[in-house]
């Protein structure tokens, strides 16, 4: 059985829980609490799991393993279909950009760690963290809605008519957008996928409110 160490708001581990869900894998949650007792993912024993101290990490049973993006294009090697990743190069430098501009430009300045040490280290406001993260937010799914709107390879997801690796990055992202009040108003293509997404069971199945920790 694979354990998925796991927050339930956590984006990172939400995209993993979307792609067990799609491939149809059995997996247990092992809740990591990122907020209580100081954050549980600071412990000796979860750091031996995940140097960095960060969810999700994926114990196969055979191996722990780390970020969520390779964690899922593993899965797809050890799991080829349903294919979360389309078959010909081009198509597949398509997919990865998108799911890398929420993976690695937007989320990495607005996840726990870095708004924490903005609140420490430099005083930050409430108010002031809210405007970082909207701005980061929106600067990053602007450049998505372009990316995905009038380009014929978007279907109904981003890329096609099945799923794939760039709608495991973007619903949970969309998520907490949502959950920050960020304006989407200007962003009809990625609003209509991420309802398209949200129909479907295996997104439903992975979103924050259905899992055991859920608070």
């Amino acid at each position: 059985m694979l354990k998925l160490y796991t927050y339930f708001r956590s984006s990172a581990a939400y995209r993993v829980r979307i792609a067990l869900n799609l491939k149809g894998l059995a997996w247990d949650s092992v809740p990591v609490h990122l907020v209580r007792d100081g954050g549980q993912q600071n412990s000796p024993e979860y750091r031996a799991r995940s140097p960095l101290g960060t969810v999700p990490a994926l114990d196969t049973g055979e191996g722990v393993f780390t970020q969520s993006l390779a964690i899922i294009e593993y899965l797809n090697e050890i799991h080829p279909t349903p294919a979360l990743l389309p078959a010909s190069a081009e198509s597949r430098a398509r997919v990865r950009a998108i799911a890398q501009t929420i993976a690695c430009e937007i989320h990495p300045v607005n996840n726990l760690r870095v708004l924490s040490y903005l609140t420490r280290e430099f005083g930050i406001t409430q108010e002031q963290k809210d405007i970082w993260y909207r701005h980061w937010v929106g600067e990053g799914l602007r450049a998505v809605e372009t990316m995905l709107a009038g380009d014929p390879r978007t279907g109904t997801f981003c890329h096609g008519e099945s799923p794939g690796l760039a709608d495991c990055c973007l619903v949970p992202q969309v998520f907490n957008a949502r959950r920050f009040d960020c304006p989407l108003d200007d962003m009809p293509t990625v609003r209509r996928i991420v309802d398209a997404c949200e129909q479907l069971h295996a997104f439903k199945r992975a979103a924050p409110a259905a899992q055991p920790d859920a608070e």
